[in-house]
């Protein structure tokens, strides 16, 4: 198996142990991950401190890519 295998594979173990509903969520949602209100402002203020946050949609293309290439479709 080559490296690059094996990354494939452990992101593919990874991914699978993420329940669906979890893997992608626009910062309203992480309250449900980060259950401490507090902790949860901080991590948000950090990330988004400077930047500009563009809403593209629920859809993640990456994901839907990623998906299509495991289904053999492109």
């Amino acid at each position: 198996m080559t490296i690059g295998e094996t990354r494939k594979n452990e992101r593919s173990q990874a991914q699978a142990e993420i329940p669906q509903d979890e893997q992608v969520r626009a910062p309203d949602g992480w309250t449900k991950t980060f259950t401490d209100p507090r902790l949860c402002a901080a991590i948000v203020d950090r990330l988004t401190f400077g930047g500009t946050i563009i809403e593209t949609g629920t859809d993640s293309y990456r994901l839907a890519h990623t998906k299509a290439q495991h289904n053999g479709t492109s």
